[in-house]
């Protein structure tokens, strides 16, 4: 459930160039953040508790949050069976976020005296705008059996299904085993679902969703919801925790648009241990990998959804951190080493975007339809790139939070020899408050402020040199 618009789904991490580098950022990072208290307010109406027994600020968990969410939103009493609730209780919070914001880009393609689309200006736009507005809805049916649904829509009122799922929970009486079917966000320790921040590029984790330049598989997006089978588990302090998926390799999109045979999987762990005045400190690994398909069959040359063929493999990998230090400063960590096959690197993947004057009968090799025999262009190569993510919080007050992230993208190979080795690299900084003015079981308040630069190299539309962006916004994000 984005709340605002999803940024660039920008292209290429880099390799960390220095430790120096690297501990600089974090010092600047760690200036600015943290979290308060307020909550999406369903299961605060159920149980009775304020919003902040289960959130820093919300929409992001605190350790409690997360073992409620993990037990399949129970308590693990008998106010979990929907038998105990109020015949008036209905489990549904709406959110949306009317906003003010400033968006300026250095090079958008423009016409000019160098013909149609032949210049590069400056674009910058202020004004009022809105949010998509989320509709959640969730609870247990019995206890043990719970559910979720999440219709969203943008802010044109263009609705779709963000997550519906439904969950055998504390199988054979063990929190170890719990299984969900249907359409989910991953077992991400970060969660971009619970993200704080609204701005385009500063909205989403860029490490989820990362492309490099000129590739074409979509499919390895951690941050969007996915449709598959997760089982999952956790200690009865929910200090050790797994999850492990099994998803169509479609990026979530329903209908089987892609390949018939093409699955990816997701896998993470963690361990929480006590670290002493300093708090309950996290560390843990995950991996998303499989495969998709590069090869179409086409109709009047035009691909045809679900006939995906010649499966070609990738992966993302890495490790999260998620340290206290005190009751008023937090810091995650996330790092990514990812790969795609050659095939997707140079442009064989996802067809969405094709038209049939890419792909004609006259063609047959062209980029959406990668016919038996077809060759790669010589020296083709698996693109890969690292990146890092430093997110930092202070609690200022159980109501004020500041909040800040610094990621950066470096690919460390790119698919075609002779590519300019920075090219797609991202780097971008987020900073921001959030202000509770109250929090209660019936709605939740927040004021926004928030401001993201974005920069990504050798993009531009003409030019091909640097492209950077920022935004500014302030807004009053609320729901009931």
């Amino acid at each position: 459930m984005r709340m605002w618009a999803q940024s660039h789904l920008c292209q290429k991490p880099q390799r960390i160039t220095s430790v120096l580098a690297a501990a600089l950022a974090l010092t600047c990072v760690i200036l600015g953040a943290s979290q308060s208290a307020s909550a999406l307010p369903a299961f605060a109406r159920k149980y009775g508790l304020r919003c902040s027994a289960c959130h820093e600020s919300w929409p992001m968990l605190n350790y409690f949050g997360q073992k409620f969410k993990d037990n399949g939103y129970q308590l693990m009493n008998d106010r979990d069976a929907p038998i105990w609730q109020n015949p008036g209780y209905w489990p549904v919070t709406f959110r949306i976020t009317p906003i003010w914001h400033r968006v300026s880009t250095n090079k958008v393609q423009v016409d000019g005296s160098a013909g149609p689309g032949g210049n590069e200006a400056k674009i910058t736009s202020s004004g009022f705008d809105l949010s998509g507005l989320d509709f959640h809805t969730g609870g247990t049916l019995e206890k043990n059996f719970s559910f979720y649904v999440l219709p969203s829509s943008d802010a044109t009122a263009s609705f779709h299904f963000e997550t519906v799922m439904a969950r055998l929970d504390n199988i054979s009486g063990s929190p170890w085993f719990n299984v969900k079917l249907g359409k989910f966000e991953l077992d991400n320790l970060l969660s971009e679902k619970r993200i704080l921040t609204l701005t385009a590029n500063g909205g989403i984790y860029q490490l989820y969703h990362f492309i490099p330049l000129n590739d074409h598989n979509i499919f390895g997006q951690m941050g969007d919801n996915q449709l598959g089978l997760e089982v999952m588990g956790h200690s009865y302090s929910d200090r050790t925790r797994y999850s492990i998926s099994l998803l169509s390799s479609n990026d979530g999109q329903v209908g089987l648009p892609y390949g018939s045979e093409s699955y990816s999987t997701f896998i993470t762990g963690s361990q929480a241990f006590d670290a002493g005045k300093l708090g309950v400190d996290r560390l843990g690994f995950y991996v998303m990998a499989g495969v998709a398909p590069t090869s179409w069959l086409t109709n009047m040359g035009a691909p045809i959804g679900g006939s995906g063929t010649q499966n070609k493999g990738y992966s993302r990998e890495g490790f999260v951190g998620q340290f206290y230090f005190g009751h008023r400063v937090d810091l995650t960590v996330v790092t990514q080493h990812g790969e795609d096959s050659a095939w997707f690197g140079q442009g064989y993947g996802d067809f969405v975007d094709y038209t049939t004057a890419l792909c004609p009968n006259a063609n047959p090799t062209g980029p959406c339809n990668n016919v038996a025999g077809t060759t790669l262009p010589a020296g083709s190569r698996s693109p890969t790139w690292n990146g890092v993510l430093l997110e930092p919080h202070y609690v200022v007050s159980p109501q004020m939070i500041l909040l800040a992230r610094y990621e950066t993208i470096r690919m460390s190979q790119q698919s075609t020899p002779g590519t300019a080795s920075n090219l797609g690299n991202i780097t971008t900084y987020t900073f921001g408050y959030r202000y509770n003015p109250f929090m209660t079981s019936r709605a939740g308040f927040a004021y926004h402020g928030e401001y993201n630069w974005f920069h990504q190299d050798g993009t531009s539309p003409v030019t091909a040199t640097n492209l950077t962006s920022s935004e500014l916004l302030f807004g009053i994000d609320f729901d009931f």
